[in-house]
Formats: structure tokens, C-alpha cells, sequence
């Protein structure tokens, strides 16, 4: 039995991001019923909207979904109780410490999840009490570690420190990246970005179309003074290029980053001004379709590469 198939009661091992502006009930009902699991990204709503996708996610399906919660955002306590209250039974946090939230969670019989850039950080997860994590690699789309560490480098190293279960994330979309995960030695994988360019993520249709658009190279991390975050080369990026020349602080890239610009950007389609967040592994995706045949197509090619993996022969 796999371990993240266990945990979650789930078919296959692989887990919806939960990122803001995508990831709505729509999203994360589909890639349960599809036999993965969904996650609501409650870090770009207001607790009442989260109340309501929550309800709106069990009435589309009777599979297991989670909810993310960056705990960096604000109304945190509410969103906590919400959770609790309408019986989530999956929880990833994220952005801050999992001391802060895990009991308090587990005491309510609820799964945690933490998601982790580091092996250092892998480990606090797990003596802080989380059930598995997520170890995203630099690779990843929206907010991820300073240290830059890929996800070939990071899944080996993080194995050898816990003993938890482990799921990859940061630049995986396909079968074959699944499978080279799970070699490097996680138990499932995370997937972000090609689930963005799907008919049901809640992201605007211009920025999904500018992602299946995304070449090798179109993507870029930034804003570490900050939040690290990796975004589509675009206006405000090369706006944002040239205040770093001058060698802002971070007060100045505030200003300039402003209020709600990953909405303005993401969700609202401003392919000019808005935040554009999205992992490297956009110069992979061609297309959009629907979560369903995403999930699918990616077990497909998990299965046939794995047979393909006994003629690999060195002379």
C-alpha cells in the first residue's frame, strides 16, 4: 500500500496545490472524483468564501479534499475554525511554523500537511507532529524557498532526514517527473502548475492561455526580500527589474508590488500589471483540459514509464 494512498484514502498518490486564484471547489472536487487529492487554496479568501467552497466542494464530491492554509495571510483564526467546524478532514499549512496550528488540528481529528523548502525545515515539520510533507523544489510556481534548492536535490535530502510520509512538489506535471520523485524517494507528488491550465481551475482564461504559452526560460524567481515568488516574465516583472537596479529596500518593492496584484493578474486576467505566478514547468504544458484527463493522462505515463524503466541498459 502506498503511504500518501493510505493516509489520504485516495487511488493515486498525487495531490492538488493548493494556490490562490486557482484553486476554487470546482478544481479540487474535480481531482478528487478523478481519483486524486483536491485542495482548496483558502489563502486568496475571505473566510465566508471559504465557508461556502468548503460546502460547494462537499456537495460536488464524497472523495477526500483538503484545504491549504498559508498562515502568513490574514484572518487565520477564523479560517482555522471554519475548517474545524465544517469538518475538513485535510489540512496543508504552509508559510510560517507548524507548531502554531498542528495540535490544535490533530485534536480535531484532522490531517496536517506542511509544505517545506529545506530538509531543516522537513524536520521541525515532523517534530512538530504533521502527518507528511510537502518539499517543494525551486522549481515550483508562486511562493517558494530562498535557498533555491531543486526538487532533484531537495526529495533525496529530506528523505534521509524523516521518516514521515513525503510528497514532492515544484516542477512536476507529468508521469515521468511523478516517477522520478517517487525514485528520488517520495511517497506522491504535489501538482501546481499544470492543474492551472485547466478548464476547472478558477484562474483567468488569460492568464491559463499565457501559461500554456510559456517557453523554457519565460519564468523567474523574484521578490526574495519578501516572499519569494516565481513569475511570468511580463510588465510588471521587468518593472520590478528596474527598481532592483537602483537597490531597493524592501519598503520600496511594497510599494511597488502594491495590494492585491497576483489577483489583479491571475484571477483577473492583466497580462501587463498583474502578478503572473507560475512554476517552470509551464514550457511543458501545451494545453487546457479538463482536471479529470490531466490526472489520468499523468498516471498513464507513470505507468508506462515504469515498464520502460527495466531496458534501461549500461554497456
Amino acid at each position: 500500500m502506498n503511504r500518501i494512498t493510505d493516509l489520504f484514502k485516495i487511488q493515486y498518490p498525487v495531490v492538488q496545490a493548493g494556490m490562490i486564484w486557482n484553486s476554487g471547489w470546482k478544481l479540487a472536487s474535480a481531482v478528487s472524483n478523478a481519483g486524486g487529492l483536491g485542495i482548496i487554496g483558502a489563502g486568496s479568501m475571505y473566510p465566508a468564501v471559504l465557508r461556502e467552497h468548503i460546502q460547494k466542494c462537499k456537495g460536488a464530491t464524497s472523495k477526500p479534499f483538503g484545504v491549504n492554509v498559508p498562515m502568513l495571510y490574514p484572518d487565520i483564526d477564523q479560517i482555522i475554525q471554519i475548517i474545524i467546524e465544517e469538518d475538513v478532514k485535510i489540512v496543508v499549512t504552509s508559510a510560517g511554523n507548524p507548531k502554531t496550528w498542528t495540535s490544535l488540528l490533530k485534536e480535531n481529528g484532522i490531517t496536517v500537511v506542511h509544505v517545506v523548502s529545506s530538509s531543516k525545515f522537513a524536520l521541525k515539520a515532523q517534530e512538530a507532529g504533521v502527518d507528511a510533507v510537502v518539499a517543494e523544489g525551486f522549481e515550483a510556481g508562486g511562493h517558494n524557498g530562498r535557498e533555491e534548492t531543486t526538487t532533484f536535490t531537495l526529495i533525496p535530502m529530506v528523505r534521509e532526514k524523516i521518516s514521515i510520509p513525503l510528497i514532492a512538489a515544484g516542477g512536476i506535471a507529468t508521469g515521468r517527473g511523478m516517477l522520478a520523485a517517487m525514485v528520488l524517494g517520495a511517497d506522491g507528488v504535489q501538482v501546481g502548475s499544470r492543474f492551472v491550465a485547466s478548464e476547472e481551475s478558477s484562474a483567468h482564461d488569460n492568464f491559463k492561455k499565457v501559461v500554456v504559452q510559456s517557453a523554457e526560460g519565460d519564468t523567474q524567481l523574484t521578490l526574495k526580500e519578501l516572499a519569494p515568488v516565481r513569475l511570468i516574465k511580463n510588465k510588471f516583472y521587468n518593472d520590478l527589474m528596474e527598481l532592483y537596479e537602483t537597490c531597493p529596500d524592501a519598503g520600496q518593492l511594497k510599494t511597488l508590488l502594491g495590494r492585491a496584484r497576483a489577483k489583479r493578474g491571475m484571477f483577473e486576467g492583466d497580462l501587463e500589471e498583474g502578478e503572473l505566478e507560475i512554476g517552470q514547468i509551464a514550457g511543458l504544458i501545451h494545453d487546457i483540459k479538463p482536471a479529470a484527463q490531466i490526472l489520468n493522462d499523468i498516471i498513464t505515463e507513470f505507468e508506462s514509464a515504469k515498464v520502460e524503466v527495466p531496458k534501461i541498459i549500461f554497456n
